[in-house]
């Protein structure tokens, strides 16, 4: 999912241009400064792009205590999100502006810079502008000029290719998922198990995107459940060329599935598609050097009712206690909420397979770990580093 995030100083016309951008009045627009309190969410379907958020910002230009509280906010968005548009309006650009920048050069955030009500005074010559930023001139109520903010969009996103799939027009982006792993009518059988776990009525997303990226590919998609695979396998007539598993499954899906054919994890493949998967490697098999007495974070990117069967709270943390006859200290953490004070007394984190996170928020969420030298595995690695079949599972992955 790609992540936008619109800041400028209040009533410049940030809601009004993130309800012109997605053709829907979702931000309440006023004259009366302040107007947007806590940053608002709006999915998008972008061209070549896909499914977007556009995050509208409070005004960071509020030196009142509660507006100071709102800017705080508005900082925490920076590390979420993959692209900026700062806004400003009749030429009033200024050390504000200017600091805001910074804040996106420090978080690596690529950015535009959009002069707004050009209707009323078009942009002009402005001492604080930036010498080597394009200014795009913009009339939100006359809707003059917008098509120049998607396309700097557009440009800024990351390299697509085109898909195998012949005479389909559209772009799909190079995520590494599944495109260097199979070839056009290649099988590819993903084993989904069905318990407690599973939402009613549908796939995970992991599952999901991962029908989608072999479909792209021109290849064919089987689904079959995990008790279900040994007769899946029996009615082909050409071995699949992939088998991709929930990880919770590896070791029954291991002991069935041909030596010779690559065998993986949806959590793994969104490990290499999202994270830094050489850390990944790099940091599972410490699990193997874990003590007694050490402390475990382990990090769920999204937030569900728990039950008896859940992977991050009852199956990760049991089978790494069995596996490595130590006892654990356990401390898991939904969502995107913070981290613990004393995060940097923790010997392991262990990170899902953040499928409801963007890879930015993942960078961040981890860094302060990979930065400090504690080790990071991902779930999928973890179930096949404690099944035995480590190297398999990744084998055909590594660069």
């Amino acid at each position: 999912m790609f992540t936008i995030g619109i800041f400028g100083r209040r009533n410049v016309g940030k809601s009004s241009l993130i309800n012109a951008l997605t053709e829907q009045n979702l931000a309440i627009v006023s004259d009366i400064a302040g107007t947007t309190t806590d940053p608002v969410k709006k999915s998008i379907e972008l061209s070549h792009i896909g499914k977007s958020v556009i995050i509208d910002t409070a005004g960071f230009d509020d030196d009142s205590e509660l507006g100071k509280q709102r800017i705080e906010k508005t900082k925490q968005v920076l590390q979420t999100i993959d692209f900026a548009i700062l806004v400003f309006s009749e030429n009033q650009f200024g050390s504000h502006e200017n600091e805001w920048i910074e804040n996106f050069q420090t978080f690596d955030v690529p950015f535009i810079i959009v002069h707004n009500k050009c209707d009323l005074e078009p942009v002009g010559a402005n001492n604080y502008l930036p010498l080597h930023h394009t200014v795009i001139d913009v009339s939100v109520k006359e809707k003059i000029n917008l098509q120049a903010i998607f396309d700097e969009i557009v440009s800024s996103f990351p390299r697509k290719r085109e898909s195998h799939s012949k005479g389909v027009a559209e772009q799909v982006r190079n995520d590494g998922l599944v495109a260097d792993l199979i070839s056009p009518n290649d099988i590819v059988i993903l084993v989904t198990p069905i318990d407690s776990e599973a939402p009613v009525g549908r796939l995970i997303l992991p599952q999901v995107q991962t029908i989608r990226a072999i479909l792209d590919e021109n290849a064919i998609a089987i689904t079959c459940k995990t008790e279900q695979l040994q007769q899946t396998l029996n009615t082909l007539k050409t071995p699949p060329a992939l088998v991709i598993t929930d990880s919770q499954a590896f070791a029954e899906v291991e002991a069935i599935v041909p030596k010779d054919c690559n065998l993986t994890s949806f959590s793994i493949l969104l490990a290499r598609q999202k994270g830094d998967f050489s850390t990944y490697l790099k940091g599972t098999p410490h699990i193997g050097k874990l003590n007694d007495g050490d402390k475990i974070l382990i990090l769920e990117s999204c937030t569900h009712q728990s039950t008896c069967e859940n992977i991050a709270r009852v199956k990760l943390p049991n089978l790494l206690k069995k596996q490595t006859g130590k006892t654990l200290q356990f401390d898991i953490i939904s969502g995107l909420s913070p981290l613990p004070d004393d995060w940097e007394t923790y010997a392991m984190v262990f990170q899902c397979g953040a499928c409801m996170i963007t890879q930015k928020q993942l960078h961040n969420r981890l860094k302060p770990f990979i930065d400090k030298g504690i080790p990071v595995s991902n779930f999928g690695m973890a179930f096949a580093y404690l099944n035995g079949i480590f190297e398999r599972a990744v084998s055909s992955l590594r660069a």
